[in-house]
């Protein structure tokens, strides 16, 4: 059984603008133990998703469809078994750790206010296994540094705090929302390899919101691309960045700098994403896309399966995207390899199928 199961998400604001849809019909699962990836732009609707699943959308959000948390209904649930479910089973960690800790509170009251009312403990008992779970997240002199306030912490240490309390109650699923975002890329790494470590130690699913297919390449199993609102491309990775059959998805690994063509010039996708207050009639992607058809404005595809674990919404004939990688050598191993490379992927990762 799914540990998560998404069945046709949406989420909806109203806006002086007008109802903007931020996710439009999106299913999909995580499994116990897996780490999922989803990525797209800014916009995209990735952090929304999240958001709805954690029960914590703005006031004027409203979502609508089925999440379903270890066989229970969890979307809209009243407030205290969400309160509950966020204590105990799933966790998230936001872009932001600036923002997101107490500027005026010390750490140790922060992650002491967890577990004394989460789980019950005495401050004492509380403040050592903050302690304890600073040391996991790898914070030099844990027990000193427990006493300091946020703006003490380096960008990196913030992100090592906000993961160390996030897994305090031990959660069965934990969401990171861009974990890496404003860190250089020697701390970038780091985090992502932490947080591999501490996923096998604590046995615990992941779903990783990025928009660097870098760190999905060495940290999931699957991925899917969001754009629009809506899920374009699912599979797993190495399937679908040898093969990408959207071209949504095609576009966003050719714009990947490669080490191994110092003379190209840099692949951009043309345009700009849709204003979700005037979504377009058909695809989302129709206007930026190289093989738009007429079908493509008039109506927006389904996410249809079409090999073994794999899906994706689009008209254009896989045939066609097929022709074109070959060309921009999207099909050659080096143009992913420096990207596992870059984000600690062993080369087993993206082996082909």
């Amino acid at each position: 059984m799914a540990l998560l199961e998404i069945n046709d998400l949406c989420v909806r604001f109203q806006t002086n603008d007008g109802e903007v849809g931020a996710v439009n019909h999106v299913s999909l699962r995580v499994d116990p133990g897996e780490t999922l990836g989803v990525v797209g732009e800014s916009g995209s609707g990735k952090s929304q998703l999240s958001f709805a699943i954690m029960g914590l959308l703005a006031r004027n959000g409203r979502a609508s469809g089925s999440v379903r948390f270890d066989g229970q209904e969890i979307l809209n649930a009243p407030p205290r078994l969400l309160n509950r479910i966020r204590a105990e089973k799933i966790a998230m960690i936001f872009q932001d750790p600036m923002t997101s800790l107490n500027p005026y509170m010390r750490v140790a009251d922060q992650m002491a206010e967890v577990l004394t009312l989460h789980k019950g403990m005495s401050r004492r008992e509380a403040v050592a296994e903050s302690v304890r779970m600073l040391d996991a997240v790898r914070i030099p002199d844990a027990k000193g540094r427990v006493r300091l306030y946020p703006h003490e912490f380096s960008g990196g240490m913030r992100q090592r705090v906000m993961i160390a309390m996030a897994l305090l109650c031990r959660p069965q699923l934990l969401i990171a929302d861009e974990p890496t975002t404003a860190l250089d890329v020697t701390v970038q790494a780091q985090i992502m390899r932490l947080l591999a470590d501490l996923q096998r130690e604590f046995g615990m699913a992941m779903i990783l919101i990025t928009h660097d297919l870098g760190v999905v390449a060495g940290s999931c199993e699957r991925v899917a691309v969001m754009y629009g609102g809506r899920i374009r491309e699912s599979g797993p990775v190495g399937p679908l960045f040898h093969d990408p059959a959207h071209p949504y998805t095609q576009g966003l690994l050719a714009a990947i700098p490669r080490i191994d063509h110092d003379d190209e010039e840099l692949a951009a996708i043309p345009g700009a994403p849709p204003n979700m207050t005037r979504p377009p009639p058909g695809c989302a992607f129709e206007p930026r896309c190289p093989y738009r058809r007429d079908e493509c404005a008039a109506s927006d595809p389904a996410l249809d399966p079409f090999a073994e674990a794999r899906a994706r919404a689009c008209f254009a004939p896989l045939a066609d995207l097929r022709a074109h990688r070959e060309t921009v050598h999207l099909a050659e191993d080096e143009a992913i390899m420096p990207v596992a490379a870059f984000a600690g992927a062993s080369p087993s990762t993206l082996d082909k199928p």
